[in-house]
Protein backbone atom coordinates (compact mmCIF):
# COMPACT_ATOMS: atom_id res chain seq x y z
CA UNK A 1 0.00 0.00 0.00
CA UNK A 2 1.20 3.14 -1.07
CA UNK A 3 0.46 6.72 0.43
CA UNK A 4 0.31 9.93 -1.37
CA UNK A 5 2.13 13.81 -1.76
CA UNK A 6 -1.33 15.20 0.45
CA UNK A 7 0.14 15.62 3.40
CA UNK A 8 -0.18 18.50 6.19
CA UNK A 9 1.78 21.55 5.73
CA UNK A 10 4.98 20.77 7.60
CA UNK A 11 4.50 17.60 8.58
CA UNK A 12 5.09 15.98 5.61
CA UNK A 13 8.45 13.81 6.85
CA UNK A 14 6.37 13.00 10.27
CA UNK A 15 3.64 11.68 8.26
CA UNK A 16 5.43 9.66 5.85
CA UNK A 17 7.71 7.79 8.62
CA UNK A 18 4.85 7.14 10.42
CA UNK A 19 3.10 5.13 6.90
CA UNK A 20 6.30 3.50 7.10
CA UNK A 21 6.06 2.54 11.08
CA UNK A 22 2.82 1.41 9.96
CA UNK A 23 4.06 -0.78 7.05
CA UNK A 24 3.37 1.26 4.30
CA UNK A 25 5.21 2.49 1.70
CA UNK A 26 5.84 5.62 0.62
CA UNK A 27 5.21 6.60 -2.85
CA UNK A 28 7.24 10.04 -3.41
CA UNK A 29 8.64 12.28 -0.79
CA UNK A 30 7.84 15.44 -2.90
CA UNK A 31 7.78 16.85 -7.01
CA UNK A 32 11.53 15.95 -7.16
CA UNK A 33 11.73 12.35 -7.25
CA UNK A 34 9.68 11.54 -10.09
CA UNK A 35 7.32 12.60 -13.03
CA UNK A 36 3.55 12.71 -12.54
CA UNK A 37 1.47 13.86 -15.01
CA UNK A 38 -1.43 14.24 -14.19
CA UNK A 39 -5.03 15.15 -15.64
CA UNK A 40 -4.29 19.14 -15.48
CA UNK A 41 -0.76 18.72 -16.96
CA UNK A 42 -2.79 16.74 -19.77
CA UNK A 43 -5.46 19.53 -20.37
CA UNK A 44 -2.58 21.95 -20.90
CA UNK A 45 -0.69 19.21 -23.27
CA UNK A 46 -3.14 18.88 -25.32
CA UNK A 47 -3.09 22.43 -26.72
CA UNK A 48 0.30 20.56 -28.56
CA UNK A 49 -1.02 17.13 -28.91
CA UNK A 50 -4.14 15.46 -27.95
CA UNK A 51 -2.22 11.86 -27.19
CA UNK A 52 -1.16 10.98 -23.98
CA UNK A 53 1.72 9.26 -24.93
CA UNK A 54 3.24 12.35 -26.70
CA UNK A 55 3.40 13.73 -23.00
CA UNK A 56 4.97 10.84 -21.45
CA UNK A 57 7.51 10.72 -25.19
CA UNK A 58 7.93 14.00 -24.18
CA UNK A 59 9.01 13.73 -20.61
CA UNK A 60 10.87 10.55 -21.30
CA UNK A 61 13.25 12.64 -23.83
CA UNK A 62 13.66 15.46 -20.91
CA UNK A 63 14.85 12.83 -18.08
CA UNK A 64 17.21 11.68 -20.45
CA UNK A 65 18.70 14.74 -21.39
CA UNK A 66 18.58 16.25 -18.28
CA UNK A 67 20.37 12.65 -16.77
CA UNK A 68 17.58 12.03 -14.88
CA UNK A 69 16.68 8.64 -13.47
CA UNK A 70 13.46 9.35 -11.98
CA UNK A 71 10.33 6.94 -12.92
CA UNK A 72 7.54 8.74 -15.61
CA UNK A 73 3.75 8.10 -14.02
CA UNK A 74 1.10 9.13 -16.09
CA UNK A 75 -2.52 9.37 -14.48
CA UNK A 76 -5.34 8.40 -16.30
CA UNK A 77 -9.12 7.79 -15.88
CA UNK A 78 -11.01 6.31 -18.98
CA UNK A 79 -10.04 3.30 -20.72
CA UNK A 80 -8.99 5.69 -23.76
CA UNK A 81 -6.34 7.71 -22.43
CA UNK A 82 -4.86 4.00 -21.01
CA UNK A 83 -4.86 2.69 -23.95
CA UNK A 84 -2.86 5.37 -25.45
CA UNK A 85 -0.60 6.03 -22.31
CA UNK A 86 0.29 2.25 -22.33
CA UNK A 87 2.06 2.98 -25.86
CA UNK A 88 4.09 5.42 -24.31
CA UNK A 89 5.98 3.11 -22.23
CA UNK A 90 5.79 5.12 -18.99
CA UNK A 91 7.10 3.42 -15.93
CA UNK A 92 4.13 3.71 -14.00
CA UNK A 93 0.32 4.72 -15.44
CA UNK A 94 -1.62 5.57 -12.10
CA UNK A 95 -5.17 4.35 -12.67
CA UNK A 96 -7.73 7.04 -11.49
CA UNK A 97 -11.35 6.05 -10.16
CA UNK A 98 -11.73 3.69 -12.22
CA UNK A 99 -14.60 0.07 -11.77
CA UNK A 100 -13.12 -3.79 -10.96
CA UNK A 101 -13.71 -4.29 -14.36
CA UNK A 102 -12.01 -1.60 -16.02
CA UNK A 103 -9.04 -2.18 -13.78
CA UNK A 104 -9.30 -5.57 -14.77
CA UNK A 105 -9.33 -4.55 -18.63
CA UNK A 106 -6.05 -2.41 -18.02
CA UNK A 107 -4.38 -5.12 -16.98
CA UNK A 108 -4.98 -7.64 -19.35
CA UNK A 109 -4.10 -4.54 -22.19
CA UNK A 110 -0.93 -4.30 -20.11
CA UNK A 111 -0.20 -8.15 -19.79
CA UNK A 112 -0.39 -8.13 -23.55
CA UNK A 113 1.15 -4.89 -25.11
CA UNK A 114 3.72 -3.56 -22.47
CA UNK A 115 4.01 -5.90 -19.13
CA UNK A 116 7.37 -4.05 -17.76
CA UNK A 117 4.80 -0.47 -17.27
CA UNK A 118 3.49 -0.77 -14.01
CA UNK A 119 -0.37 -0.09 -12.80
CA UNK A 120 -1.36 2.10 -9.87
CA UNK A 121 -4.32 1.72 -8.49
CA UNK A 122 -6.34 5.10 -6.63
CA UNK A 123 -9.51 6.69 -6.08
CA UNK A 124 -12.18 4.86 -4.05
CA UNK A 125 -9.47 3.22 -1.99
CA UNK A 126 -11.17 2.14 1.71
CA UNK A 127 -10.95 -1.08 3.92
CA UNK A 128 -13.82 -2.24 2.23
CA UNK A 129 -12.77 -1.94 -1.29
CA UNK A 130 -8.79 -2.99 -1.22
CA UNK A 131 -9.11 -6.60 -1.45
CA UNK A 132 -10.91 -6.27 -4.70
CA UNK A 133 -8.73 -3.55 -6.23
CA UNK A 134 -5.60 -5.90 -5.25
CA UNK A 135 -7.53 -9.33 -6.98
CA UNK A 136 -7.92 -7.30 -10.23
CA UNK A 137 -3.55 -7.87 -10.66
CA UNK A 138 -2.60 -4.27 -10.45
CA UNK A 139 0.79 -3.46 -9.43
CA UNK A 140 0.39 -1.09 -6.84
CA UNK A 141 -2.43 0.58 -4.68
CA UNK A 142 -1.95 4.35 -3.78
CA UNK A 143 -3.70 5.58 -0.71
CA UNK A 144 -4.23 9.16 0.37
CA UNK A 145 -6.44 8.61 3.35
CA UNK A 146 -3.04 7.21 4.82
CA UNK A 147 -1.64 10.58 5.28
CA UNK A 148 -4.38 13.44 4.45
CA UNK A 149 -7.18 11.83 6.60
CA UNK A 150 -6.05 10.00 9.81
CA UNK A 151 -7.61 10.46 13.33
CA UNK A 152 -5.45 12.48 15.25
CA UNK A 153 -4.93 11.24 18.97
CA UNK A 154 -5.70 13.63 21.24
CA UNK A 155 -3.16 12.89 24.18
CA UNK A 156 -2.94 15.92 26.89
CA UNK A 157 -1.50 15.80 30.34
CA UNK A 158 -4.01 17.02 33.02
CA UNK A 159 -2.67 17.84 36.61
CA UNK A 160 -5.07 17.60 39.55
CA UNK A 161 -4.07 19.78 42.67
CA UNK A 162 -4.67 17.55 45.73
CA UNK A 163 -4.82 19.85 48.71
Amino acid sequence: MLDTRKTLPAYRRLQKFAVRCGGGTNHRIGLFDGILIKDNHLAAWKESSDRVADAVRAARKYTEQGNHDVPIEVEVDTLEQFEDAITGEPDIVLIDNMSLDQLRQCVAIRDKSAPKVQLEASGGVNLQTIRSIAETGVDRISVGALTHSAIALDLAFDWKTVL
